[in-house]
């Protein structure tokens, strides 16, 4: 039995796959692989094994920087920004890829490892490594291509629901939505029905208390491109919402917008300055604070936004202003925000937050509120203003190199120390 025990801590501390010390020649390709700076997936690192995944923008000969946002049928295009330095410096390229709303995550996956191999072959191509790749072509080409029966239109719906309880609390909600979309080069269409009610109970000793929110709408928006900087379009709106006081809301909104940069490089950089102005209609459930039941309002809004990705971050910052015509002190004035910075080597924040100067709520109640609607927060209450912020610090230390994926036990990433404050 002692020797079986001893056999077993043998085993334990001296591991066979000890004596099989990888070659030499398999560190050297190591030391000469390419150096990458980019956020990369478990699944990326071990489909991408050639090379090194530096933790700091300095140590990188190429650094990635990765965007993507929604498309017209309800996928989304990725785009990789390759930017070449040090050695590598002066090479740069942009490679995308389009996902439809069917893909499934593997699938989403398979195609970025195969859009950023592509994309990493000419930097590659410059390291000791070049010898060993290899390149192939895996599907025939069509020389024509099938037109698109729907002419570019995507629908879409969906019902949600969720109901939890205990003995002395019950909540239940649902929500439905149908929309409508088409998006090409020259136009954006987006049509979109939505309901949503809600529904809370709770039992404080002889007490019986119900909360119900209701809200229905229907919107759209309709823009058209005039060329690589200007657009014309306007959106639209009707509804109800017990919350906002409204039996009945119709807002007609006509605006035009400029982008400072081409909209072209939309997924790097924006800076997009709106106007709108239209009318609303409001039919109140209750008289209002201003003893209206219902009232016509004509209205305008100025809105600035400014988005940028780079290697030391991204920011997004939006300002936007509106008031009514009858009355320019019933304005509402908002700035939010959101930056990500790359500080130092392994030291990163994150910042985010908004606020608004509120003068418009035309649409309070003019009854007081009970103390189960205030808590419980089943009608607009009156305020001047609203914020909330967040922030959030990183910081990471050790090796430069990250090309390891261990998934035992359900843990994944290196060491170092991590500060988290949100």
């Amino acid at each position: 039995m002692k020797s079986i025990i001893c056999l077993i801590l043998l085993l334990f501390l001296f591991p066979q796959g000890k004596s099989q010390e990888l070659p030499v020649q398999s560190d050297t390709l190591r030391k000469d692989a390419l150096n990458v700076f980019m956020t990369a997936s478990d699944f990326i690192r071990k489909e991408i094994p050639w090379v090194n995944y530096v933790r700091d923008i300095k140590d990188a000969g190429v650094y990635i920087i990765s965007t993507s946002q929604p498309t017209g049928s309800g996928g989304r295009e990725y785009s990789y920004f390759l930017i070449g330095q040090h050695k590598y410096a002066g090479m740069s390229d942009t490679l995308t890829f389009v996902t439809s709303p069917d893909d499934t995550p593997d699938l989403i996956r398979q195609k970025q490892v195969s859009t950023l191999q592509m994309g990493l072959m000419r930097y590659v191509a410059k390291t000791p490594l070049s010898k060993y790749m290899r390149i192939s072509f895996t599907e025939p080409l069509s020389e024509t291509v099938s037109s698109d029966k729907w002419d570019s239109w995507v629908f879409r719906s969906s019902v949600n629901g969720y109901l939890n309880g205990q003995k002395t609390y019950k909540s239940n909600y649902i929500s439905g939505n149908i929309s409508a979309g088409r998006i090409t080069a020259d136009w954006k269409i987006n049509i979109n029905a939505r309901y949503y009610t809600n529904n809370s109970k709770y039992i404080i000793g002889d007490n019986v208390i119900n909360s119900r929110n209701d809200s229905k709408y229907v919107t759209g928006l309709i823009v058209k491109s005039i060329s690589d900087h200007w657009s014309v379009g306007g959106s639209g709106r009707i509804g109800s919402s017990s919350y906002s006081n409204e039996k009945v809301m119709l807002s007609i909104m006509p605006g035009i917008e400029y982008d400072l940069f081409p909209y072209s490089e939309s997924t790097r950089r924006q800076l997009r300055i709106l106007y709108s102005a239209g009318y609303n209609y409001v039919y109140y459930m209750d008289s209002t604070i201003y003893d209206k039941i219902r009232e016509p309002l004509w209205l305008h809004s100025l809105s600035a936004s400014y988005e940028v990705v780079q290697k030391w971050g991204s920011v997004d910052v939006s300002l936007s202003y509106s008031n009514y015509f009858h009355d320019w002190s019933k304005n509402n004035l908002s700035l939010n925000g959101y930056l990500s910075l790359r500080i130092a080597k392994g030291l990163s924040v994150t910042l985010g937050g908004g606020a608004s100067l509120i003068h418009d709520q035309l649409g309070l109640v003019k009854q007081d509120l009970s103390t189960d609607e205030i808590l419980l927060r089943r009608k607009e209450l009156a305020t001047q203003y609203q914020y909330f912020t967040s922030f959030g610090f990183t910081y990471t230390f050790g090796s430069i190199y990250n090309n390891v994926v261990n998934p035992r036990f359900g843990n994944s990433g290196s060491g170092g120390m991590m500060i988290l404050m949100n």
